[in-house]
This record gives structure tokens, C-alpha cells and sequence, in this order.
């Protein structure tokens, strides 16, 4: 749509409020509604006025005042909300200044694109993120000076096989058993079937959904692929859409990476491919059907994964799922069948259109506009000086003599070790003035302090296991 398309739209569908949503630098919708009338073809060019000072990451109290721009192309009816409402995502500026806010995620995403048609190699970066989550039926937890506990619950799950349900029908999914097994096994199958149909009605294509490895509500929708910034605005949405649906239904969902011990954790394996003049630049005669550019591409995201583990795995539960046994890719290798390895070449056609490297280690916790932003950076980068990935791994890593895994190099081990590799590899993110050095230095303390840090000064509850009687 463009404006005046939105503002008929309005008009037709009786819209009384809208909806301007722009994403904090952690990865976290936020919003502000306005009354329907407020909406004018002038504020598509000179925004509305906010106050970013307690945005997370963002401006300091004495210059806290921002201005968003709507994007008439993210326009979509709210279908959860009694009053009408269209949602529109926005950019944001400056009021002093009325340049892009340099910290504002999808600034950093439209940056990332307009870099990539710049270097004249390509002119659209795509990504068909496959986004996992977990649906529970109860979820408590807390922590204080004297207490710290979770407890989450599922009708799927294992554990609840001998509750007394009045009467328990049985039918609870093993763990690692959730891959794909009929209802009544799967008792999320219309749960999933309403996600993707109302992600539809409000103009997101889809592709599938499915049950996921894991016990306990495991689940996965995936959307047709995209450009960089309409497939962040789409996961955005996506996260949006299935947490309503789910609190509809009494339920919940979580893109928490590792929520549950001893079972499969939530990853967002990342289809990428970079295209021009409508064309895939990424078939070939190479190594699983790719041409030179795509292995460059490898070779660049292999070289800087550690440090792309900040920006895509950046949580310290993410380093929970990042453990061997549980179909995790922490090796830093590439394959054409190998699941193990970080980045896989999807083998089910032949078709150049649908070549492409799926990078595995992301997980939904990230910010997709920071995340797929910098994927494509690592990607250019490697292109550019033409890095070589080496050779493809294509046998069972887990498999491997421990003389033979030694060679193979590994994903971040935890959140304080992907940062350390972020602040000393960051170069290729400043290309193009995509990344800035003010945001990644933002991006490292902030993770520091409010995470690593906080989680390191805390007793664990299974400390207590292993030490209270030591």
C-alpha cells in the first residue's frame, strides 16, 4: 500500500484507532495509538512525535524526543483488538536533526539493504526464517533475595502422563518423539492451523505448520521467504500474532531458545540468497549446485559466526541449546545433508531459484532487523575478499574421532564469549555505515550488564543440588 491507499483503507473499514509500532534495540514490539483521524498524508512524511527515553537502549532523558514515520506498506487490520485498528510499523527519526535514529533496528535493516545494492553484486538479499516456538498451558517463575523457580506445564507433555486429569487420556509425546506425529498426539493441530490462518487473513503468505522435536507443545509455522526488511517486520508480526491466539485460547507461547532440560531446544534456521534483475545469484555448478558467490557467502558468515552469535543467538539461555546432542549446530562447518553442521545446502530441488544456504545456529530470540542485517553483512564480506570455507563436512560430526573434531571450529560456548568476539570482530558490520560503532558498543554493554552480569551474580536453583551439602 501507499498512503493514500492507507488512509482509503481507513476510511472503508471504519478504523477508529491506529497503531504505530517500532522494535526496541533487544527485539521487543512497542507501540502508541492515536485516534483514526490524526492519520493525514502528512504524517507519512513528518511522522508524529514520541518520547524515546525509556525505550531500552535507546535516547537519555535529556534528548528523548523522537518522531515516527508510518511505512504504509506494513499496513494491517488488528484482528485481536474490539475497536478497529490498523497497525502500521514505522521508521524513526531525529526531530533536530531528521535523519534515520542510527540505533533504531530497522533503520540498521533499510541500511543493510540499501548496502547491499550499493556494492553493485546484488540487489536483494532474501531470508525465510523457519521461526520455532513452544506452547504451555501454565508458566510461573520468579527470583529474589531468598527464592527461584520455573515451573511450566503442557497437555503434550511426557511428565503429565500420570496426572490425574479426570480422566488423563494418555497420548503425551516422549521427549524427542514430537516429529510429526498425528493427533491425538499432537493436540495443538487447530491451535497451529488458527496461527497460520490469521497470519494470512492479514497478508503474510505462508507455507506450512507443523509439530517440532520436542515434547510439551513444540510447534512450527513457516512464512514464504522475503526481502531483509519485510521478513523482519513479518517476524515482528509473526511473534504478535501467534502470542494473541495463543492467550485467546488460554495458552501460551514462548520463543525462550531452551525452556525445557533434557530435550530439544527452539532454534530459526535462516534461509538466505542474494538475487539481481530477478535473478538467483546463487546457483551453480560448485559444491550442493552453488556458484563461487554463494561459497564466498559461506566462507564469510563461517569467519564471523562467533561473533554473529551476539547478534543471533543473544541470550544466555541461547547457549542452553547451543550443546551437543540435541541436533544443535555448533560446529562451524557447511554441508548439503549434514544437520549438525551450522550451515546446511537444502538438497529438495534443483531449481536455481530455490538455492540457497539455510544458516541453522540463529535462534528467535534475536532481533530479526539486527540479525538477518548482519547475516548479510557477513555474507557481502565474504564476497567481497572472496573467502574461502573451506571444505564441506559431510559426515556425522557427532560421529567424528576426537582427533578429527578438534580441527572442526565451534559456535560462541556462551552469551559473555560471543560478545568478547563481537567487540574484536565487527569490522564488516560498519560497512556501508550500516552498524555504527555507537550501536555495537551499546549492544555489548547493555548485554553485559543486563544479562551476563546479572545472571552471573545469582544462585541457580540446581546449585543447590550440587553444593548445599558440601
Amino acid at each position: 500500500m501507499n498512503a493514500k491507499q492507507v488512509l482509503d483503507l481507513i476510511k472503508e473499514k471504519g478504523v477508529r484507532i491506529v497503531d504505530l509500532r517500532f522494535c526496541d534495540l533487544v527485539g521487543v514490539m512497542q507501540h502508541f495509538s492515536v485516534p483514526a483521524h490524526e492519520i493525514t498524508k502528512d504524517t507519512f512524511e513528518e511522522g508524529l512525535g514520541f518520547d524515546g527515553s525509556s525505550i531500552r537502549g535507546w535516547k537519555s532523558i535529556h534528548e528523548s524526543d523522537m518522531i515516527v514515520i508510518p511505512d504504509p506498506a506494513t499496513a494491517f487490520l488488528d484482528p485481536f483488538t474490539v475497536h478497529p485498528t490498523l497497525v502500521l510499523i514505522c521508521a524513526v527519526r531525529d526531530p533536530v536533526t531528521h535523519e534515520d535514529y542510527r540505533r533504531y533496528p530497522r533503520n540498521v535493516a533499510q541500511r543493510a539493504e540499501a548496502y547491499v545494492k550499493s556494492t553493485g553484486l546484488a540487489d536483494t538479499a532474501y531470508f525465510g526464517p523457519e521461526v520455532e516456538f513452544f506452547v504451555f498451558d501454565d508458566v510461573r517463575y520468579d527470583q529474589n533475595s531468598h527464592s527461584g523457580y520455573y515451573f511450566l506445564d503442557s497437555e503434550e507433555g511426557i511428565w503429565n502422563s500420570g496426572r490425574e486429569e479426570g480422566p488423563n487420556l494418555a497420548h503425551k509425546i516422549r521427549h524427542k518423539e514430537g516429529y510429526f506425529p498425528v493427533p491425538p498426539l499432537d493436540k495443538l493441530q487447530d491451535l497451529r492451523s488458527e496461527m497460520l490462518l490469521t497470519m494470512e487473513d492479514i497478508g503474510v503468505e505462508m507455507e506450512c505448520q507443523h509439530h517440532e522435536v520436542a515434547t510439551a507443545g513444540q510447534c512450527e509455522i513457516d512464512m514464504r521467504f522475503d526481502s531483509l526488511v519485510r521478513m523482519a517486520d513479518k517476524v515482528m508480526t509473526y511473534k504478535y500474532v501467534l502470542k494473541n491466539v495463543a492467550q485467546r485460547h488460554g495458552k501460551t507461547v514462548t520463543f525462550m531458545p531452551k525452556p525445557l532440560f533434557g530435550d530439544n531446544g527452539t532454534g530459526m534456521h535462516c534461509h538466505f540468497s542474494l538475487w539481481k534483475g530477478g535473478k538467483p545469484l546463487f546457483a551453480g555448478d560448485e559444491y550442493g549446485g552453488l556458484s563461487e558467490m554463494a561459497l564466498h557467502a559461506i566462507g564469510g558468515i563461517l569467519k564471523h559466526a562467533r561473533a554473529l552469535n551476539a547478534l543471533t543467538n543473544p541470550t544466555t539461555n541461547s547457549y542452553k541449546r547451543l550443546v551437543p546432542g540435541f541436533e544443535a549446530p555448533i560446529n562451524l562447518a557447511y554441508s548439503s545433508r549434514n544437520r549438525s553442521a551450522s550451515i546446511r545446502i537444502p538438497m529438495l530441488s534443483a531449481s536455481p531459484r530455490l538455492k540457497r544456504m539455510e544458516i541453522r545456529f540463529p535462534d528467535p530470540s534475536c532481533n530479526p532487523y539486527l540479525a538477518f542485517a548482519a547475516l548479510a553483512m557477513a555474507g557481502l564480506d565474504g564476497i567481497l575478499n572472496k573467502t574461502n570455507p573451506g571444505k564441506p563436512l559431510d559426515k556425522d560430526i557427532y560421529d567424528l574421532p576426537p582427533e578429527e573434531l578438534k580441527k572442526v571450529p565451534r559456535a560462541s560456548g556462551s552469551l559473555d564469549e560471543a560478545l568478547d568476539a563481537l567487540e574484536k570482530d565487527h569490522a564488516f558490520l560498519l560497512k556501508g555505515d550500516v552498524f555504527t560503532e555507537d550501536l555495537i558498543q551499546t549492544w555489548i554493554e547493555y548485554k553485559r550488564t543486563r544479562e551476563v552480569d546479572a545472571m552471573r551474580i545469582r544462585p541457580h536453583p540446581y546449585e543447590f543440588f550440587l553444593y548445599f551439602d558440601m
